[in-house]
């Protein structure tokens, strides 16, 4: 059997046109990540957890008229954080990007948001901030990236440690491309409670979060509440997500992929899709390279999604990095000597 193995960057941008922006206000502890691409491209999205916020979802079922859309927003801030789209909007806008009507084209920027509004940040803002960031964000756009406590992932919790923005990708034996970009803001934990060990530890490619590998203990069943503030309040958890490959699919195949990795999701989290996460998944297909093998080809695709989400969540919270009024500790703070 033929390895997959992670693209030059290991992060989403691997595959070819599409671009990563970040934008964080550290005061605020919070942020936007935006993907687009050098052209528009397929999308689709799948919701799993029980509070989700979005923006213009609808449109990307396979039933509805739009095809192709110009950038996909995570963002921090909860429900202020969908204004971070409109800050995107406006950029492709002055760009002259969008979708056709008359002689206007409106911008089509579907986004999803998590909450990081008791994170120890200051709320206290009279403009909403986050479509400047929103702005920002799109126009830092390229094919390198920061991780960790950045963009989206810049407040974000996970379970008893900082989250963060994690990103990964895997080249295929058919040649496909395959990657996910994720900001980690759980209810739930990426690590296994007491150890440092990530629940994605067995998917873990070479030493891309700490090398631990898989558990050594024998894993507990019973689902432990995370220590910190709050933890029950609805709303103050999510995990977003997008999964993209290179491959021509269709709108109904792209909603089949983004539906595939929220299994990423369930091995990377635990417990993950709860009624007080939003966990979302978005799937984008840039349609460079044909699919071969209509069957093969697509359940590998899908595969690979949701091993790249696992270890992108891992990823995220690894990198994570501490700041001043930091409410929860690093991974690293509190398992660095294991690294």
């Amino acid at each position: 059997m033929t390895a997959f193995c992670p693209g030059p960057r290991n992060l989403i941008t691997d595959i070819a046109g599409l671009k990563v922006g970040n934008s964080e206000d550290m005061k605020l502890k919070s942020g936007v990540t935006v993907l687009t691409g050098e052209k528009p491209f397929l999308a689709a999205v799948h919701v799993m957890g029980g509070a989700p916020g979005t923006r213009e979802t609808d449109l990307l079922e396979p039933d509805k008229m739009v095809e192709t859309i110009d950038a996909l927003v995570l963002s921090g801030g909860s429900a202020f954080g969908l204004d971070a789209a409109s800050g995107v909007a406006d950029a492709l806008y002055d760009e002259g990007r969008g979708f056709p009507v008359g002689a206007i084209t409106v911008p089509i920027v579907p986004a999803a948001i998590l909450s990081d509004l008791l994170n120890g940040g200051d709320k206290t803002w009279t403009t909403n901030p986050y479509r400047t960031l929103g702005k920002t964000a799109y126009r830092a756009a390229g094919i390198d990236f920061a991780l960790g406590s950045a963009g989206a992932g810049t407040g974000a919790l996970a379970g008893d440690l900082k989250g963060g923005l994690g990103s990964a990708s895997l080249v295929l034996p058919n040649g496909h491309i395959v990657g996910a970009l994720v900001a980690v803001n759980p209810f739930g934990s990426a690590n296994i409670p007491d150890y440092p060990h990530f629940w994605a530890g067995p998917y873990e490619v070479g030493n891309e979060f700490g090398g631990l590998g898989p558990c050594p203990a024998r894993l507990p069943l019973a689902m432990r509440t995370p220590d910190k503030p709050n933890p029950l309040n609805s709303g103050t958890n999510t995990t977003i997500a997008i999964v993209a490959t290179d491959a021509v699919m269709t709108k109904a195949e792209t909603k089949r992929l983004a539906v595939t990795a929220h299994d990423g999701m369930a091995r990377a989290l635990v417990p993950a899709h709860t009624p007080f996460d939003g966990d979302l998944v978005f799937a984008a297909a840039t349609g460079s390279k044909p699919i071969v093998d209509p069957v093969a080809d697509r359940m590998l695709i899908g595969h690979a999604a949701s091993l790249c989400l696992a270890r992108a969540i891992a990823r995220g919270v690894h990198a994570a990095t501490a700041a001043d009024g930091d409410i929860l500790p690093t991974w690293l703070q509190k398992f660095g000597h294991h690294a």
